[in-house]
């Protein structure tokens, strides 16, 4: 009697660690993607207020007033992934249909990200301004589902930095 009474307990020892290990999972992903994020969001508003005096323009040619000196092309790309727990939760929205929240700050920080990049690009080269921004975006298919999933997405920010002559 006291087998059968000790194999039902391991059973449900074994059960119950099979219930425990992917709830810890996303309860450490939570935790972790949230303090990466977080981090991630003040680095951003660091370099923005370095940066904020340059302005990115989508105007394809200069205002009027404008001199320019010399242009190059400037770009800035990045490559941001969900954590697993708002990967989670994106599958779960996915059933019932509504806003993806995960998806959109991972879009806001990836697209801050590439501008960012973009004008650090142009500072380094000496312009004053970047004209002509365009940004584009692509999905990363998630290998391990068939391509069906996001594991992430790719913003290229990119347009024609300019040195004004003073």
């Amino acid at each position: 009697m006291e087998t059968t009474t000790d194999a039902g307990a391991f059973e449900a020892v074994l059960v119950l660690l099979q219930l425990a290990f992917p709830i810890l999972l996303l309860v450490a992903t939570y935790f972790i993607g949230h303090a990466v994020e977080r981090n991630h969001y003040k680095s951003l508003m660091a370099r923005e207020s370095v940066l904020r005096a340059m302005p990115a323009l989508t105007f394809r040619t200069l205002p009027r007033g404008w001199k320019p000196a010399r242009s190059t092309m400037v770009a800035g790309s990045v490559v941001i992934s969900l954590d697993y727990f708002k990967r989670f939760l994106a599958g779960l929205r996915s059933i019932v249909g509504g806003r993806v929240k995960s998806y959109e700050t991972l879009l806001d920080r990836a697209r801050r990200e590439a501008l960012l990049r973009m004008k650090e690009q142009a500072n380094r080269a000496g312009c004053d301004t970047v004209i002509g921004v365009r940004l584009e975006t692509s999905r990363l298919a998630n290998g391990s589902r068939d391509g069906k999933g996001t594991a992430g997405v790719e913003v290229l920010a990119y347009g024609t930095g300019i040195k004004l002559v003073r």
